[in-house]
């Protein structure tokens, strides 16, 4: 009698450590399949070109661009954003050049830079991190006002002018972003701002960076 309850006993374990494995295994697969169709579909990796966005993205760098990430929301007041130099047909057509700001002015806004301070709508921006500072507004010395479907974009290294403040770039539409620049690969880390005061100190530069 008692044997027969210690075996049933073991047989229970054994159900209960196989159940156990089972749903183990479903989840690490689940896991696989969400992390395959991320990185396949939302997830688009490539590096960056130029100085214009250092401290925070150095020339060459590789970062992950969340392509799904404004599908439901628009881009935020200093998110980094991916963008093409103009809208392009992915039906066809070579693939435009891919450009990476910061967004300061959203749409429907009006921004001017004066003595190298920001205003949104008439009231000085407090940014969220610490550039350095401005020597020249270029054309938002003037009230620029932003279309429902535009952004106002700047470089983060702001003695560099190549992004909204010259009327040759102009502000960015909704249709040429591509996404949000979340991470960097070396170090994996999210993108975040300037760190060193607005200023890349030349020890600090990454050395994995050409």
């Amino acid at each position: 009698m008692n044997l027969n309850f210690e075996e049933e006993i073991r047989k229970n374990k054994r159900k209960k450590m196989l159940k156990e494995c089972v749903i183990w295994l479903v989840e690490i697969a689940v896991v696989i399949v969400l992390a395959y169709l991320l990185i396949h579909f939302c997830i688009r990796r490539t590096s960056t070109i130029g100085s214009a966005m250092e401290p925070t993205l150095y020339n060459g760098e590789e970062v992950f661009i969340n392509t799904k990430a404004y599908l439901v929301f628009s881009p935020d007041r200093e998110d980094v954003i991916a963008f093409y130099d103009k809208a392009w047909d992915t039906d066809g057509g070579e693939e435009p050049l891919m450009t990476f700001r910061r967004v300061i002015g959203l749409p429907g806004e009006t921004v001017q830079i004066i003595d190298g301070k920001i205003y949104i709508d008439g009231k000085e921006l407090k940014e969220k991190y610490k550039y350095a500072a401005m020597t020249t507004a270029g054309i938002a010395e003037q009230e620029i006002k932003l279309a429902d479907d535009e952004y106002f974009v700047l470089c983060d290294s702001r003695l560099d002018s190549d992004d909204s403040r010259n009327a040759s770039f102009g502000n960015v539409k909704k249709d040429q972003i591509v996404g949000k620049v979340s991470f960097t690969m070396k170090p994996f880390s999210m993108v975040s701002g300037p760190d060193r005061g607005g200023q890349a100190e030349p020890s600090a530069l990454p050395t994995n960076v050409p």
